[in-house]
């Protein structure tokens, strides 16, 4: 058990969500950020408070560096922060060829994805590195297995996007690994939540699970059980690390 903070971005829905909820049974003070949706926010703090959790909802826009510092000095009040999930993310249009892609749809998807983890991130080791002081943390990093699997004639920008994720985990991860901070990502596959609907495909996951070597969809769940473990002291010796959490996909 814990009383640190975990601030998770996306954090009303889906993998956000499951997150939020099995972070919370295991003691920690939750911050769910969420873009638009307060009532879904709300909704999952009133969950883990029914379980005698504590949490708190902040809108965030992570495409906004405003929202950003508003986010983690919120966190600040509510406690020590122990750890961020880097879950909001984003996808354009299904079906939709790099050929076909305007620049404001490219920019948006790597404003969220990209910049806005690393913007998080920033204000998480200013609070976390013992360098400025903190007690350590851990970071968790929400990546794909599109960014190895490229997206072709789906959302090839999207792909890109996660690839860069990864490398600004290896890449963070060394920078930081002295300095009491883990920094960890998650590769989801085929994942059974909004998002699909979000890129106008909604039973694009069921519709895809034949692709699965496990022949099935994931759920929120099964990628929060990762995260979670990732947060814990069992993954003390894990840095740097990108995990496939896919069906083997």
């Amino acid at each position: 058990m814990t009383d640190k903070v975990v601030v998770i971005t996306g954090g009303s829905r889906g993998i956000g969500r499951a997150t939020a909820i099995a972070a919370a049974a295991r003691g920690f003070r939750v911050v769910v950020g969420y873009a638009s949706n307060k009532k879904a926010a709300d909704e999952v703090v009133a969950l883990i408070e029914a379980s005698n959790g504590k949490a708190i909802a902040v809108k965030c826009d992570v495409a906004e560096e405003g929202d950003i510092l508003e986010l983690f000095k919120e966190a600040d009040k509510f406690g020590t922060l122990g750890a961020l999930v880097n879950n909001g993310g984003i996808v354009g249009q299904s079906g939709v060829r790099v050929d076909e892609m305007s620049a404001e749809r490219i920019q948006r998807v790597m404003a969220v994805n990209v910049t806005g983890s690393i913007l998080c991130a920033r204000e998480a080791v200013k609070r976390m590195s013992t360098k400025h002081g903190g007690k350590g943390g851990v970071i968790v990093n929400l990546s794909s297995v599109a960014a190895k699997l490229g997206s072709p004639n789906t959302y090839v920008d999207y792909a890109a996007s996660k690839g860069a994720v990864d490398s600004f985990t290896i890449g963070l991860g060394h920078e930081v690994a002295a300095e009491g901070i883990r920094v960890a990502a998650i590769r989801p596959g085929l994942i059974d939540t909004e998002i699909h609907a979000a890129g106008g495909e909604p039973d694009r996951a069921h519709r895809l699970a034949h692709l699965v070597p496990m022949k099935r969809v994931g759920t929120s769940d099964e990628i929060a059980n990762a995260i979670v473990w990732l947060l814990s002291d069992e993954a003390s010796y894990v840095t740097s690390a990108i995990l496939d959490v896919s069906g083997g996909r």
